[in-house]
């Protein structure tokens, strides 16, 4: 990728607010040819810490996922799975960042009914390895040791390996999950939402994502128009949710005005997109519509 191609992007607080074997199945969805249900309820949620790496680079990481019980509340260590078989949709923290970071994303994700590997990326200040690919092949690498879980142990059964990947993040994460879609593809992904990205390359053809942006358009970290470059160069299915005046992050905290919106159009286009639920394709203009928001979709 040429260095024209990039904006790079301050390091500051507020940017918090070699691939292994695939281990996915063939099409997206089930050999059987039987499509799984979105789930109808909230979950309480699970979560397990795994002390992956990818040769020197340290990846440990949080996985969230549904377990039985009331759903609020804290994710509980080390709680059984519940019962059924969950996609894998994937969060990636920004600089200065962790597991932990995002948790109303990340608890969100996986209260739906996902499973949600939270890595923590070594070097979370370092913008030139996300240029130069580290921070994409980090999560590839969490992807398939994510995906490799389903064959034993307490999540054997319950990961759908079939369905295709989600990918998520904020900041230098969005970045890293766009790379995925360009420069260093992974064509596991079947769904995308890098949030506050800038340009990372030409979408790669092997990749077919649909890819949900979300951007505030008076970011002062992450140029917005970048992001829009961005949008305009991926194929549909496609979209992209503004909050309007809103800085780099503030729209990822509960208790924004536009805060909804965030949530509701990134656990639905993963509903969508990784459970076929075809209610939740259709929910989007209304999950990302009102005042402070601006919502644009290719989806066919």
């Amino acid at each position: 990728m040429s260095l024209k191609r990039r904006t790079f992007l301050g390091l500051t607080a507020a940017a918090t607010a070699g691939l292994s074997v695939p281990l996915l199945d063939s099409g997206l969805h089930p050999a059987s040819g039987v499509e799984r249900a979105a789930p109808a309820q909230q979950f309480a949620i699970g979560v397990r810490q795994f002390n992956w790496s990818r040769g020197s680079r340290s990846l440990f990481t949080k996985v969230f996922y549904p377990t039985p019980g009331a759903p609020g509340g804290a994710p509980v260590p080390d709680a059984p799975l519940a019962d059924g078989v969950f996609p894998v949709a994937e969060w990636n923290h920004g600089a200065y960042g962790n597991s932990d970071s995002y948790a109303s994303q990340t608890h969100a994700i996986a209260s739906a009914g996902f499973i949600c590997p939270a890595p923590s990326i070594s070097d979370n200040t370092n913008i030139g390895s996300v240029y130069g690919g580290e921070w994409s092949k980090d999560v590839s690498e969490v992807l398939t040791r994510t995906l490799a879980l389903n064959q034993s142990g307490p999540f054997a059964g319950h990961i759908d390996t079939a369905a295709g990947v989600g990918v998520s993040g904020h900041s230098m994460g969005g970045m890293t999950i766009h790379g995925l879609l360009t420069a260093w593809p992974d064509e596991r992904i079947v769904a995308a939402v890098p949030v506050a990205c800038v340009d990372m390359g030409t979408p790669a053809a092997s990749v077919h994502a649909g890819t949900l942006f979300i951007h505030g358009d008076k970011d002062p970290t992450c140029d917005y128009a970048l992001a829009r470059r961005a949008y305009a160069e991926l194929p549909a299915p496609k979209a992209f949710l503004t909050h309007l005046g809103a800085d780099h992050a503030s729209y990822l905290n509960p208790g924004f005005p536009t805060f909804d919106r965030t949530q509701n159009t990134l656990v639905d286009w993963f509903r969508w997109r990784l459970y076929d639920d075809t209610a939740a394709r259709d929910r989007l203009a209304a999950d990302a519509t009102g005042d402070g928001t601006r919502w644009e979709a290719a989806l066919s």
